[in-house]
């Protein structure tokens, strides 16, 4: 009788220790990915619901700082350096917290994003930036807290918080002009030595065309001059695999002497391991 009773507390024991009740949350997770732009914008938050309170001037006082949205902080990631309201903010990841009044809200973005709700001790130094966004009244109310980035255009987009009958707005900037210029100017102007070394490096070792993997590695080195010991290195290996030994044994040599001025000690061996292989002298 005792060791059935033992057994049926082992088990109660255990069903209580991994049992897990799934129950869905009262401020749901939520996740947003938009692409502005060419700038990634990515924000996780809780998503209060109304449930017949009210909120501004209530459940969220007017003044006081409010952590924009549920749970854990409300988090907002750039992938470029983007402008709010006309100011620089630099990528990365942010906290963002608002002070709500009347008329508009205070938003802020901290640099410290692991807080659960506003800071116990909030540090003004963290702050990596504030703005004010406007406020308007909504012709019908959102019960569910909502975070949108609206209003998309190539440069620019409204960074929108809309709860009760309130929505905030904020206006950001991206990049797109100065990446888009870029690219088109990397494009236009052709390949870098990288880049043809790269092709060049692939056609190689995958047993392609070797005489296009000489021409871009070539191609790749006249641009980059003789520091590129390592874009010297695989020349000479090409030019070896080639027939091409005095050639290779050559440009081993620079490689090597490049190296040595780099303090690369494993090129150096490298090189002259190769050179007494083709039969130059070390």
């Amino acid at each position: 009788m005792k060791k059935l009773l033992s057994l049926a507390v082992i088990l109660c024991l255990s069903f209580s220790v991994n049992a897990q009740i799934e129950a869905p949350q009262p401020s749901p997770f939520g996740k947003l990915e938009q692409k502005v732009g060419l700038t990634d914008v990515t924000i996780e938050y809780s998503r209060p619901g109304m449930r017949g309170r009210t909120i501004f001037g209530d459940l969220v006082p007017y003044g006081e700082v409010w952590r924009t949205g549920a749970n854990a902080n409300t988090k907002i990631t750039f992938s470029d350096d983007v402008k709010i309201n006309g100011k620089e903010l630099k990528k990365g990841s942010y906290a963002i917290y608002t002070v709500p009044s009347e008329d508009s809200w205070e938003v802020m973005f901290y640099s410290a994003t692991d807080n659960w709700g506003a800071p116990q001790k909030w540090d003004e130094s963290k702050v990596a930036l504030k703005a004010t966004a406007e406020t308007m009244e909504m012709p019908m109310p959102m019960e569910t807290f909502t975070i949108v980035v609206d209003d998309l255009k190539n440069d620019s987009a409204s960074l929108n918080f809309i709860w009760e009958s309130t929505i905030a707005m904020l206006k950001m900037e991206v990049p797109t002009d100065t990446k888009t210029m870029a690219s088109i100017e990397k494009v236009m102007n052709g390949p870098n030595a990288n880049d043809y070394f790269a092709a060049g490096t692939y056609y190689h070792e995958a047993g392609k065309d070797l005489e296009k993997a000489y021409k871009w590695v070539s191609k790749a080195t006249e641009m980059a001059g003789d520091q590129a010991f390592w874009m010297l290195r695989r020349k000479s290996l090409i030019e070896a695999e080639m027939g091409k030994k005095q050639e290779a044994i050559a440009t081993a040599k620079k490689s090597m002497a490049s190296a040595e001025k780099a303090n690369n000690a494993d090129y150096v061996k490298m090189n002259k391991e190769s050179i007494a292989e083709w039969g130059g002298s070390k």
